[in-house]
C-alpha cells in the first residue's frame, strides 16, 4: 500500500489513491487537475522516504471534484451575571478531492485506474441453463 503524507490549507494529511478527502477551499474549478507538491512523507512497498522539511520530486495528483460548506460551527459567548450574550455560525469553505497519482522523482509509484464504461459492457453477461 502505497500513501503519502501531504500539506494542503495548514494541516497535515494522510492520502492514498483512489480516495476523496475533504480539504480547506482550493481555488481551482471543479473536474480539473491540481497537483501538490509539498509532500512531507512517501512510503511505498516498506520503503519509506522523509523530507526535510518536503520530499524532492515528490508530488501527487488529485482532481478536484466539488466545492461545498462543511458543517455549521456555533459559537457561543457569555458573560455570567451581566446579561451578555452572543451566538453565531461559521462554515468553512471545503473542496472534495479525489487523488489519482502519487509519483517520486517523475516516476509513478500508485496510480488510479479508473473502470472505462467500453471494458463492462464488452463483457457478455453469463446465460442461465435449465436442465429440462
Amino acid at each position: 500500500m502505497t500513501y503519502a503524507i501531504i500539506e494542503t490549507g495548514g494541516k497535515q494529511l494522510r492520502v492514498e489513491t483512489g480516495r476523496y478527502y475533504d480539504i480547506e477551499l482550493l481555488s481551482v474549478p471543479e473536474n480539473e487537475k491540481v497537483t501538490i507538491e509539498s509532500v512531507l512523507l512517501v512510503q511505498h512497498n516498506g520503503e519509506i522516504t522523509i523530507g526535510q522539511p518536503l520530499v524532492a520530486g515528490a508530488k501527487v495528483e488529485g482532481t478536484v471534484k466539488r466545492h461545498f460548506r462543511g458543517r455549521k460551527v456555533l459559537v457561543y459567548k457569555m458573560k455570567p451575571k451581566k446579561k451578555t450574550r452572543k451566538k453565531r455560525g461559521h462554515r468553512q469553505e471545503m473542496t472534495r478531492l479525489f487523488i489519482d497519482s502519487i509519483s517520486l522523482n517523475d516516476s509513478v509509484l500508485a496510480r488510479h485506474e479508473q473502470e472505462s464504461p467500453a471494458t463492462s459492457e464488452a463483457a457478455p453477461a453469463p446465460t442461465e441453463t435449465t436442465g429440462e
